[in-house]
């Protein structure tokens, strides 16, 4: 379990949109580890955790685009019934709320990776440490 650098984009909701953003990390050697996007009528915001924050930054402002940096937890896990129970249960005894999270992970995995943020990020790590 980990702290990580999330980035949130707002982009045109239009087709290819996405698609030039991931060329563009492409290009500059950037790897996308997590990723989510929900939509609004006009924009999108697009979430993700990538190997390398900084130069993944550098390529958006030198595009234009709007990008806010957030500290997420990166949450392995056992992909069975309960996982997500368990963290959500210890999270809320010590009163700390997840603002939002998102995970996936193929049928027959046996671990997932959660990327979770949370009103503190750095309590969280730490009661899931414990």
């Amino acid at each position: 379990m980990q702290l990580a650098t999330q980035l949130a984009l707002f982009l045109d909701n239009k087709p290819g949109t996405l698609a030039r953003v991931c060329e563009a990390l492409a290009e500059a050697g950037v790897n996308i580890l997590a990723f989510s996007t929900s939509d609004t009528v006009d924009h999108s915001v697009v979430r993700m955790v990538v190997s390398d924050p900084h130069r993944a930054v550098d390529v958006f402002e030198k595009r234009g685009a709007l990008v806010v940096e957030s500290d997420v937890l990166l949450v392995p896990g056992n992909n069975k019934p309960g996982s997500l129970a368990n963290i959500a249960q210890k999270l809320a005894a010590a009163k700390v709320n997840i603002e939002y999270a998102y995970c996936a992970t193929a049928p027959n995995a046996k671990t997932g990776l959660l990327v979770l943020r949370a009103s503190d990020c750095k309590k969280a790590l730490k009661v899931l440490n414990a």
